[in-house]
């Protein structure tokens, strides 16, 4: 092994390897085992070789201590004394806090090439910050602008008067329609489009007319957007994503919609035109939030639920209709009961419909 100033080790392979002395040292934690044992790399417990790292931080996966091979482990401090042979355990107050901040250790990004690839075609009056790479057959329309050191995969199109920040990165197949902004520090996975005309329509002469949408989308500094959802354009006012806001795969957010700071917006949720997210809000999977309702700051909506009305700041809220979480599941549990109940009442009717002798 090559040492490293970091502490780290260089295998002959050139895979990066970590004693959990060193581990240890870095994440603050107490170990328990053998501080030479060296780990190249972080799988789950049940999948983990004595080569790799993995974490228990929730009772739950208690059982999986007992037959892992991960020659280290990052162990909640509730839990440090669970049973298990591993080599070396290491106690912290957040295992996957901990487990984050070990990731780049092993998992080196790739070396990023600035530059402009000789298929991408480079519209006029483009302004374009330093260390900026654009990847093979971009189109960037014309009047964009790129800040420094951002990164246009290949097949990205950005419009003309597109703005995207510093330290972007557009990983491949995205589209920026006219006009749209980006922040910096922005991540968009592969296939987002940003800026589409939103889903509005009057009816005229007999047929649906097409409302014209000039205005903008912006998505703010800090956001993550994951691979294919789409966020439509204003009307005429700005959809706008607020700062730090992380939005995960296939998500429709339509015109006008304002998403607050620090949100967090999972799979498959649909949010319709001119409705209003608030700092801190979480939508888990599936949500439904019908147009021009408000959803408070920090309130929390279950897995599927379909909102129909304002939402309450602090409030989780599930069911559909959405309802308050205590109460949408006393209405399941009594939901589930009236088979029970309905076999009672047949019964009941049955032995009064017989007649007396």
């Amino acid at each position: 092994m090559i040492g490293n100033p970091s502490g780290e080790k260089v295998s002959g392979e050139g895979g990066i390897v970590l004693t959990a002395a060193f581990i240890a040292d870095a994440v603050g934690g107490t170990l328990m085992g053998d501080p030479s044992v060296e780990v190249g790399g972080v799988a789950p417990l049940d999948r983990a070789s004595p080569r790799e790292l993995s974490f228990l931080g929730s009772a739950k996966y208690t059982s999986l201590m007992a037959t892992t091979r991960a020659g280290v482990v990052l162990v909640a401090q509730e839990l440090a004394d669970v049973a298990g042979g591993v080599a070396a355990r290491i106690v912290v107050s957040n295992p996957q806090e901990a487990l984050l901040s070990l990731l780049p250790h092993f998992y080196r990004p790739p070396v990023r090439q600035t530059g402009i690839d000789a298929t991408a075609l480079i519209g006029r009056r483009v302004s374009l910050g330093s260390d900026v790479s654009i990847g093979a057959y971009a189109v960037i329309g014309d009047g964009a602008v790129i800040g420094d050191r951002s990164i246009i995969g290949p097949h990205c199109v950005l419009g003309p008067s597109t703005i995207v920040g510093a330290d972007c990165q557009l990983v491949s197949q995205v589209t920026l329609y006219m006009g749209a902004v980006v922040g910096d520090r922005v991540t968009l996975h592969a296939g987002v489009r940003i800026g589409s005309d939103g889903f509005g329509y009057v009816q005229r002469g007999g047929v649906h007319a097409k409302i014209p949408h000039v205005g903008r989308c912006i998505v703010e500094n800090d956001v993550e957007i994951g691979a294919n959802t789409t966020i439509d354009r204003g009307s005429i006012d700005d959809t706008v994503v607020g700062a730090g806001t992380k939005i995960d795969n296939l998500v429709q957010i339509a015109h006008n919609v304002r998403i607050g700071k620090l949100c967090l917006i999972m799979a498959q949720v649909g949010i319709a035109g001119s409705a209003r997210v608030g700092d801190g809000a979480m939508l888990l999977g599936q949500v439904g939030v019908s147009g021009h309702h408000t959803i408070g700051k920090g309130a929390i909506l279950a897995a599927q639920a379909g909102v129909f009305g304002d939402i309450p700041p602090g409030e989780t809220w599930s069911g559909y209709p959405a309802r308050p979480h205590k109460q949408a599941l006393r209405a399941q549990a009594a939901l589930f009961k009236l088979p029970d109940l309905l076999r009672k009442i047949e019964k009941l009717i049955e032995r009064s419909e017989k007649p007396s002798v």
